[in-house]
């Protein structure tokens, strides 16, 4: 299916096509980058939800460049395959299982990421509660994988969809990071109800063990075993919510 003439209009769906970027989302988080700084001092990054690779390609120029530094490293993990990129290891996995976080840690020597990013959304179904939900477990899969990958300090950025959810999803990352802020560049459309979430230096709950939540589990209280510290700790993690509006998802 060919893009619509809206899209076609578009300053940054041109510029994408004239500079050789894969989507123009790719603008996006050059914006964050340019506002935040969110790429200095860093070496290791992981893209979860990769595919197509836009912004795996805005960190091969701007992170990888031609090579010269031997310490940086990218990962870009997804379901889908997609076409290589200079300096980005591809890992076709899921983010929801544990052995994706072990693949991740082994492309960097054991080491743990100084960045993680996610442009990953789910596939619209025009149903309010299922697609707002189903956003809310992508980023909560996302932060899981986090908590397994990303060093003490570490930045985390991510999609999410404007709503009224947004305070309950502040605090619970404000549970793992010392700064959150919800930010929206300007190559994201003004009708589009699409944000991004930046979280800065990462400091889990004293004791927390990081852990792959399934979640499909709508309980967890089974789980729960307030004679065991360290489970007790892992269960203040509260299960997102989502509720909102369809109106103006960008593509």
């Amino acid at each position: 299916m060919g893009k619509s003439s809206k899209d076609k209009r578009d300053i940054y769906y041109r510029k994408a096509k004239e500079e050789g970027w894969r989507a123009r989302s790719a603008f996006k988080l050059i914006q964050i980058d340019e506002t935040y700084q969110i790429f200095d001092g860093v070496k290791r990054v992981v893209d979860l939800c990769a595919a197509p690779g836009s912004w795996s390609q805005v960190l091969s120029r701007r992170i990888y460049g031609d090579g010269s530094d031997p310490q940086v490293k990218i990962v870009a993990v997804d379901i889908q395959e997609m076409a290589p990129l200079k300096g980005v290891v591809q890992i076709k996995g899921d983010i929801t299982k544990l052995e994706t976080a072990q693949q991740i840690i082994s492309h960097f020597d054991g080491g743990l990421a100084d960045l993680i990013i996610s442009d990953g959304a789910p596939d619209v179904t025009g149903l309010h509660d299922i697609d707002f939900y189903g956003q809310s477990q992508l980023i909560l899969s996302a932060l899981n994988i986090t908590t397994h990958t990303l060093k003490i300090g570490g930045t985390f950025v991510a999609k999410m969809f404007k709503g009224d959810d947004m305070s309950l999803m502040f605090s619970q990352l404000k549970l793992f990071f010392k700064h959150v802020s919800f930010v929206k560049p300007k190559s994201s459309r003004e009708s589009s109800l699409e944000n991004f979430v930046l979280c800065r230096d990462y400091c889990p709950p004293q004791n927390y063990q990081p852990e792959i939540i399934d979640p499909s589990l709508e309980n967890h209280d089974h789980l729960v075993n307030k004679s065991n510290e360290q489970d007790y700790i892992n269960k203040l993690v509260v299960p997102f919510v989502a509720i909102g509006d369809l109106k103006g998802f960008d593509k």
